[in-house]
């Protein structure tokens, strides 16, 4: 196996192509030669030194330099290596251009996107599901990824790695994770259906949930207190964690496995995705009545499984989702109508889906055949970037707390960066230091 030769979240050195190669090498550019002027050159050359006793008057040389400026006849190379610079086109007459530059520029300059990623971490071992959760950046800034049984952690802020958690053989492999919002502690769904609380600061683990799913749980949403979970068994199960008895409500309404779960921002509204190709809205007002229909919308539109679930942070009630290989598509849903806004098909398997945090923006990644992360503007649906490196599709994909970079995992064991949402504003503004300094994390104090 090649994840026994390498030891997780480990610096995987790729070998970068050197633009600077071959610099010894000088082609001469026969189109951007002059072969006329070259062989008068050479032959005026051969004719000074037969004339050099010859002394020309002053007049005679003024006007041969003359006539040699007119002719563009200065230069002194014969060889030339590259083509002339074209001059620049004068698009308007020159009375306007020097209104214009008085003018204040209204249009933002286009971001600069990077096409590869900005570090790659070794992922032994990782899960090769479409249908499980294995990735989640918390509001720390540590990173949390499941290997096979083994969950570690990754501190951004350090480049720091620790181990978490090894589950028993019997018990794993870990087939979801997910931080609560105060990123200390963290949710690790099991794949005999049992579900861990863990304190990521002090290594302990706070308790067991269990009883409520009969196969594995592949997807977990916090909000708030309330964890939520989604089973192979089809049942969506909102837990409180702070009661002794935790399960306080139980949606039913997927047939097959439920692989994407997702909370508004709100925490009104949970969106479901399943493998039976349905979309379900549920609504927390909704779903405490005793209606016999818990869910508020039922979408089947999508052909094929649907686990890529994303909550627009700048527009209320919409909805991103993404449809499994045989389906393709991106849908953007009213959530409060139920209707289906756009739908665009993306020419393959849609794994993971997020918004930027800053910019009308949505990112995608993609199974067979590139494998690559798209990034989108939003509401045209125009490709800003294709990002590509992975060698096996990208399932999981989590973003940074200042919603910047993007960490992605895949099935060729690798966990790639990508600064794909540009830099954060606080880090153009001010040098980031060294050593934390107290009340670091407070904006302003009074």
């Amino acid at each position: 196996m090649a994840g026994l030769n390498r030891c997780p979240l480990q610096e995987h050195f790729l070998p970068r192509k050197n633009s600077k190669e071959n610099l010894d090498r000088f082609i001469p550019n026969r189109s951007a030669m002059n072969f006329d002027y070259a062989h008068l050159a050479l032959t005026e050359e051969r004719k000074g030194k037969d004339q050099s006793a010859t002394v020309s008057s002053p007049s005679k040389e003024a006007y041969r330099k003359q006539l040699a400026e007119t002719m563009n006849l200065n230069h002194t190379r014969i060889l030339a290596f590259r083509n002339k610079p074209q001059a620049p086109v004068e698009l308007l007459p020159s009375n306007h251009s020097a209104s214009l530059h008085q003018q204040p520029k209204s249009v933002k300059p286009r971001r600069y996107i990077p096409q590869t990623s900005e570090r790659t971490l070794d992922a032994p071992d990782i899960v090769d599901d479409f249908y499980l959760n294995l990735l989640d950046w918390g509001s720390a800034n540590v990173l949390a990824i499941a290997l096979d049984h083994t969950v570690y952690l990754w501190d951004a802020s350090t480049g720091s790695t620790s181990e978490l958690v090894t589950i028993d053989e019997e018990k794993g492999p870990v087939t979801s994770i997910n931080w609560a919002p105060d990123g200390r502690h963290v949710a690790v769904g099991l794949n005999n259906s049992e579900v861990q609380l863990w304190d990521s600061a002090s290594n302990r683990q706070l308790r067991t949930l269990k009883g409520g799913h009969q196969s594995r749980v592949g997807s977990l949403a916090w909000n708030n207190h309330i964890l939520t979970t989604g089973g192979m068994d089809g049942l969506i199960i909102n837990n409180d964690v702070r009661i002794r008895s935790p399960i306080v409500e139980t949606y039913r309404g997927h047939t097959q496995e439920v692989c994407g779960l997702k909370w508004s921002g709100s925490g009104q509204q949970l969106a479901s995705g399943g493998n039976d190709n349905v979309v379900h809205i549920w609504d927390r007002s909704v779903a405490s009545s005793n209606s016999t229909t818990q869910w508020l919308h039922r979408l089947e539109e999508h052909t094929s499984a649907v686990k890529a679930l994303a909550w627009c942070p700048f527009q209320a009630n919409l909805l991103a989702t993404g449809g499994g290989g045989g389906d393709r598509t991106i849908k953007f849903w009213n959530t409060h109508t139920g209707a289906c806004l756009n739908s665009v098909d993306t020419g393959s398997q849609v794994c993971s889906l997020l918004w930027s945090k800053n910019e009308r923006e949505l990112l995608s990644s993609h199974g067979f055949t590139q494998n690559q992360l798209t990034l989108w503007k939003y509401p045209s649906m125009v490709k800003m970037a294709e990002l590509t490196g992975h060698t096996s599709r990208v399932l999981y994909m989590a973003q940074s707390p200042d919603g910047c970079t993007v960490a992605s995992a895949a099935g060729d064991e690798t966990l790639r960066f990508w600064n794909v949402f540009g830099v954060p504003e606080t880090a153009k503004k001010a040098a980031p230091k060294a050593v934390a300094e107290p009340f670091s994390h407070v904006n302003r104090i009074r």
